[in-house]
């Protein structure tokens, strides 16, 4: 079986996991206490919660198994594998809530799904570097940065759903440029430990790795997991392969037809986020008006 195949699997089963601690994370964020509070407070809150810890170690599971799969396969197939979480989050949602998926919420998941199985297929990505430049993250900084800080000052503006997919936004963009660190960090390690540790990329992995789940937990908090989790599964893998491609040198090769079914398929990605964040709004006022 070739690496990008292994890849693949190891990312289907890390979306999995991840979609299991996504839920498990989303329903502690709710029930770990009913007063306001800050993003700080929630997750000094949920520190001390035994189901949250459950989620994450669950999510670690998912964390160790994308590593895997980058370690042996581009950024641009593993982060479009794991869309596939979405899949596995909703029912899983839906289950823990006691309320059905409805036809509208599976129609729009699995469209979002098959887009990315398209741009994966049709795109035919490439591996490249698995260690970026110190200029290059430096430019990724000057542009990402304000692109963050603009979210959260839209989120604190706004509430319910669009706060919950503005949060989303930023956290899934934070975990998009975990799946980059990530990626040299797999790459350090055959370089001994030493090595490992006197890299910078080992101490950013980290610090992102916590900011991305404190915007995380915030955005679960603000609304269902079905505001939230669509905007941040497809953050992360955007961002990400938009880091792949400019930092770590990876390649796409759709051919000259190519290329307008790829920008079709991000179109529907984009369309199917929005929908799902939509029909979730209309839910939620819905019960709020019984």
């Amino acid at each position: 079986m070739a690496k990008a195949d292994i890849a693949a699997l190891l990312a289907l089963a890390a979306a999995v996991f991840i979609a299991l601690g996504d839920v498990v994370h989303q329903r502690s964020a709710h029930q770990v206490t009913d007063a306001e509070i800050g993003r700080s407070g929630l997750f000094l809150r949920l520190l001390r919660d035994r189901v949250w810890w459950l989620g994450s170690a669950v999510a670690a599971v998912g964390f160790a198994l994308q590593a895997a799969a980058l370690g042996l396969g581009s950024v641009l197939l593993v982060q479009a594998v794991l869309v596939t979480s979405l899949l596995f989050a909703l029912p899983l949602s839906a289950r823990a809530a006691r309320r059905r998926v409805t036809g509208s919420e599976w129609t729009w998941a699995v469209l979002l799904a098959a887009s990315v199985v398209v741009i994966v297929t049709v795109g035919n990505p490439t591996a490249g570097q698995t260690r970026a430049s110190a200029h290059g993250w430096a430019v990724v900084a000057a542009v990402l940065v304000p692109l963050l800080g603009l979210g959260l000052w839209g989120a604190r503006r706004f509430g319910g759903s669009v706060r919950a997919v503005l949060l989303a936004l930023v956290s899934g963009a934070l975990w998009g440029v975990f799946a980059v660190l990530t990626k040299t960090v797999v790459g350090l390690l055959g370089a001994g430990i030493p090595a490992l540790l006197r890299a910078p990329e080992l101490y950013a992995w980290v610090v992102v790795a916590v900011a991305g789940t404190v915007w995380q937990q915030s955005s679960f908090r603000a609304g269902a997991i079905t505001a939230s989790l669509p905007a941040m599964t497809i953050a992360e893998p955007l961002v990400a392969s938009v880091l792949g491609i400019a930092l770590l040198g990876e390649t796409l090769h759709p051919g000259e037809s190519g290329w307008l079914v790829l920008a079709a398929a991000v179109a529907t990605v984009v369309v199917a986020t929005v929908a799902l964040a939509r029909g979730e709004a209309r839910t939620t006022s819905g019960a709020g008006a019984r």
